[in-house]
């Protein structure tokens, strides 16, 4: 086997990977021994060529994704060994086997040890979704280890990549399927139905993140009215029907996700009298609406995906929040949520604490909620903490 180009990094540069922080940053390189191009795997040293560790290589501002702190040959059996240790550890928490849930989170990037890959278990079918070109060249071997771990609870295999490769790979990243077979699109959650659309819909289909704060939603909703915004396909909305909501209104600008959440609610077996679907911009319909609610739940899409927007997408969340809390009767609740991996928990509370002091609401923080067990969160990688939630009782 050839070895691997080396990235020799400059004098006091390596700390952070000696902390096993996964990221090799461009600033940090002193000079490359070997040939790389994107995708290929590299070995990074230190200045005084110390090995610190073994990962995908990557034009831009992030050029090495770790993957492996110990030399190897990364070859199949090691890439079997990650996947098989991130189900066990799936295994242990109890997903695996859930009657009630039959979708989880199988790799979950940096937390998984496998930066770059995203593997989303969909009652039968595995959805990869790739972001790095280096985790794309793997996608078959990728579907043949997940055959062999799966066996017959696996049928399908479906490729979505194209959206979440650089641009510049865009002409060769294909969706579609790897293995295809007998799939069904519908999954189970918490005892609720959804349809998912892995082909079409976001992200891989389906939000499975927040699968534990919709279940933390139902406490709180029984005789209630309630308003779910940003709804996509209508998770919150089934939730909060099946714990016995007086009411929901679900509001998107998209149509598609409007026609999903309405196929949802159906399929749950909910009335149209108990539900309304309303496409429209989530701030018009706010500043528009006449209704007032007991709950609201705001699930905006990441406002924020660079530190150079923070500050604006801060001022979003700010007037979304106070809007919000504006249509909130008194002793109503907000969930709340940001999704941007670059606003942190604390900035993240402090834009809905200045938005309820605009408001001229008093509010208490009943819950802090988050992304759930199987979006696992490395204690060396702190960014993969990017889903923060907050309940509050508005006064």
């Amino acid at each position: 086997m050839m070895p691997f180009p080396k990235i020799i990094l400059k004098p006091g540069k390596d700390d952070a990977l000696r902390r096993f922080h996964p990221w090799v940053f461009s600033g940090a390189v002193m000079k490359v021994a070997g040939t790389v191009s994107d995708g290929c795997i590299a070995e990074v040293f230190s200045a005084h060529n110390e090995y610190l560790g073994t990962g995908h290589y990557n034009e831009g501002s992030i050029v090495v994704r770790i993957f492996s702190f110990e030399q190897t040959a990364c070859n199949k059996d090691f890439w079997k060994s990650k996947i098989e240790n991130a189900l066990d550890y799936r295994k242990r928490l109890g997903l695996y086997d859930d009657t009630d849930s039959n979708a989880y989170r199988l790799v979950f990037g940096e937390g998984d040890g496998l930066p770059g890959l995203i593997i989303d278990f969909y009652h039968g079918t595995a959805v990869i979704q790739c972001h790095t070109y280096g985790m794309f060249l793997l996608r078959e071997t990728f579907a043949e280890i997940l055959k062999e771990l799966y066996g017959d609870r696996l049928q399908s295999v479906y490729l979505k990549s194209r959206e979440t490769l650089p641009a510049k790979f865009a002409d060769e990243a294909h969706d579609g399927y790897l293995i295809e077979g007998a799939s069904e699109n519908i999954i189970t959650e918490n005892g609720c139905k959804f349809f998912v659309d892995w082909q079409q819909g976001q992200k891989t289909g389906f939000f499975i993140d927040q699968r534990e704060n919709r279940k933390a939603l139902m406490r709180y909703c029984r005789n209630k009215t309630v308003l779910n915004t940003f709804c996509y396909t209508g998770g919150f909305s089934v939730y909060a029907l099946k714990a016995g909501a007086r009411l929901v209104h679900s509001v998107d600008s998209s149509a598609k996700a409007i026609e999903l959440t309405d196929k949802n609610v159906e399929m749950n077996g909910f009335s149209w009298e108990q539900h309304s679907s309303f496409r429209s911009d989530v701030m018009d319909f706010l500043k528009s609406s006449q209704e007032v609610y007991d709950v609201i739940i705001l699930d905006p899409p990441a406002y924020a995906k660079h530190l150079k927007t923070r500050h604006t997408a801060m001022q979003g969340y700010k007037r979304l929040n106070e809007a919000a809390l504006n249509k909130i009767k008194k002793g109503g609740f907000l969930f709340t949520f940001s999704c941007s991996q670059v606003v942190d928990s604390a900035l993240f509370r402090s834009t809905v604490i200045a938005a309820a002091i605009q408001s001229g609401r008093n509010v208490r923080i009943v819950d802090v909620l988050t992304q759930p067990p199987d979006h696992p969160v490395s204690a060396f990688h702190p960014e993969g903490e990017y889903l923060k939630g907050l309940v509050l009782f508005v006064e």
